[in-house]
């Protein structure tokens, strides 16, 4: 996947101030090639303006970075939003400096909350690697604070260990606190074994999968049934316990989901005013960003219609652990910042997307 086309070439030569009055003034990722050292690359929001600092005459003396003396050409892609730009830059120091295009980016790696499946007996941890096929991915969180309370409050709904240490049952083994406290299924001890604890396992699994869903459904289930035999005081306990799931379940944003499951939509701004661009996240996976006009002229077929025969054309798309632990920084870089040009709709899946909700970010990220 390929997120920058064919650059546009601007020639350093005797002609370069006349060339510049055709390079665009909006915002782009540009590449500055030296005739004998390695690309400098960057991003900008007036392109115009910064090529000519960059390559001002050598006549003009000052402190900031001056390449005119050593470049050769530059290569530069219009971009229109912020989003873009981390994908386009990402995609083009990925292909000119593969071995520290990370370092260029600046990307860090957001915390996620992770289900040790490999582990005899799993537990979870905070972690910002996404890596083995054995482990349940749920984030990316704001912080890795946020991660952190977020784990410490939703494993008092169950009864997985907590201690990091790898276990070796035994009835002598000490146990924790937890385990006095009937938090923990006591494993260290031999309490239990390998299936009652998978078994516990399977619920920390779905929960993280359905976030929450699926648990506060059985509660609730749970309560109208001890409601309707007139047990108050248990259909109470249940009540308290839907609370206490919702009260955990706020503590992470919109974005936080098991990554394998991890869809949505990204509306960003186009130059022109009646038009977007969409970029479909499938599974933590990016695709190839789809305008979507909103004039009048264009209204022959309905919004809604061209929005299901845009989403009924995406195809889901592989890629490597590492791809998807770029692409989810990258997500929540621009998710969480403070400069976020766009909307972001979470869908449950492609054949359920919520065409209202989508139609409606569309139109306020045109206006």
């Amino acid at each position: 996947m390929t997120f920058a086309e064919e650059p546009q070439v601007l020639l350093v030569n005797d002609e370069l101030e006349t060339a510049l009055e055709e390079v665009p003034s909006t915002g782009a990722v540009f590449v500055v090639w030296p005739r004998d050292a390695g690309p400098y690359i960057a991003w900008t929001g007036a392109l115009r303006r910064r090529l000519r600092r960059l390559l001002r005459p050598a006549a003009q003396p000052s402190r900031l970075l001056n390449l005119r003396s050593i470049a050769d050409r530059v290569e530069y892609w219009p971009v229109t939003s912020r989003l873009q730009t981390a994908l386009v830059l990402w995609d083009v120091a990925r292909q000119y400096t593969p071995d520290n295009y990370l370092e260029i980016l600046k990307l860090r790696f957001p915390a996620y909350l992770k289900l040790i499946l490999g582990n005899e007996f799993p537990r979870t941890q905070v972690t910002s690697r996404i890596a083995g096929t054995t482990g349940q991915f749920y984030g990316p969180f704001r912080s890795r604070g946020a991660a952190e309370e977020f784990e410490h409050q939703f494993l008092d709904l169950f009864q997985i260990r907590r201690c990091q240490e790898d276990l070796a049952p035994s009835p002598e083994h000490p146990g924790c606190i937890y385990g006095e406290m009937s938090m923990c299924l006591r494993p260290c001890q031999q309490v239990v074994g390998r299936e009652e604890y998978a078994t516990e396992t399977k619920r920390v699994s779905e929960f993280l999968l359905t976030a929450g869903q699926q648990m506060i459904r059985t509660a609730g289930s749970a309560r109208d049934r001890l409601s309707v035999e007139l047990d108050f005081e248990a259909a109470a306990r249940e009540h308290k316990r839907i609370e206490r799931i919702q009260t955990i379940l706020k503590l992470r944003d919109e974005l936080v989901a098991d990554i394998d499951h991890l869809h949505g939509i990204a509306v960003t701004p186009l130059v022109e005013r009646t038009s977007v661009q969409l970029f479909f996240m499938i599974g933590g996976v990016w695709h190839a960003p789809v305008p979507f006009s909103v004039a009048l002229s264009d209204q022959s077929v309905s919004m809604d219609r061209r929005m299901k025969e845009i989403v009924s054309s995406i195809v889901p798309r592989k890629a490597s652990l590492r791809e998807r632990q770029e692409y989810l920084a990258i997500l929540a870089r621009w998710f969480y910042s403070s400069w976020r040009d766009g909307e972001w709709i979470s869908i449950p899946n492609l054949a359920a997307a919520p065409y209202r909700r989508i139609i409606s970010a569309i139109s306020r990220t045109a206006q």
